[in-house]
């Protein structure tokens, strides 16, 4: 049987927040029935980063990735293949899920400018960090005043490159891999959405950085700002 094509919109326009479509597949998740819509708006949970909330028509769906279609489908209404929907996400919601997940990349990217390896992300609310390996061994990790000067170089980094208003955007390598890139001092491939550029982040903090377990944990918050 052929596989119905799915266009995932939410990874051309981050700011894209409703569309008229229909249902391409439809199917049974766990007992609950789930559907698939041509221009999928929805970013299902992945990379780190928390599913959109969405709808279609008026009620509300949980976008997530069915494993064995490899489609971003809804679960919510019993719908039909080929009924005409209207999707629409929660836009506040995407872009501070966005400015996360941006500003993620970001520290990502100062951590390595230090010889930094990434180990691990989280860019959920509340919890976003990102871990490195210090291959370097740098002796200022181990004491309080030490950590405090690294993260002071760090916090110059990022705020550079935010005052720089670095240029967001994606490109497909020759893998065929999604690569998101900040201007030229950073890019790695991401599955996840973004602002426009880093001047779209706001309110973005980086505590003391930690050292746990060998792991040197970078934690932040930020914001989508408004110009």
């Amino acid at each position: 049987m052929e596989q119905p094509m799915q266009v995932r919109a939410y990874l051309d326009d981050t700011y894209a927040d409703e569309a008229d479509t229909r249902v391409i597949a439809v199917g049974q998740r766990d007992g609950r029935p789930w559907a698939a819509v041509e221009h999928c708006l929805f970013h299902p949970q992945g990379g780190g980063q928390p599913a959109d909330r969405g709808w279609l028509d008026d009620v509300e769906v949980v976008p997530v990735k069915d494993e064995q279609s490899g489609l971003v489908v809804t679960e919510g209404p019993e719908l039909a293949v080929g009924q005409r929907v209207r999707a629409r996400i929660d836009l506040r919601l995407r872009l501070a899920h966005a400015a996360l997940h941006t500003a993620g990349h970001l520290v990502e990217a100062a951590g390595r400018s230090f010889g930094w390896e990434l180990a691990g992300s989280n860019h959920f609310p509340g919890q976003a960090r990102v871990e490195f390996t210090d291959p370097r061994a740098d002796p200022r990790l181990a004491d309080p005043g030490g950590r405090e000067e690294v993260t002071a170089e760090l916090r110059k980094v990022v705020a550079a490159a935010v005052d720089e208003d670095l240029p967001v955007t994606a490109e497909t390598n020759e893998q065929g891999r999604r690569v998101v890139c900040l201007g030229a001092l950073h890019a790695a491939p991401c599955g996840g959405t973004h602002v426009r550029s880093l001047g779209d982040l706001t309110d973005l903090v980086v505590p003391t950085v930690k050292v746990k377990k060998g792991r040197v944990r970078v934690s932040y918050s930020a914001a989508h700002g408004t110009r």
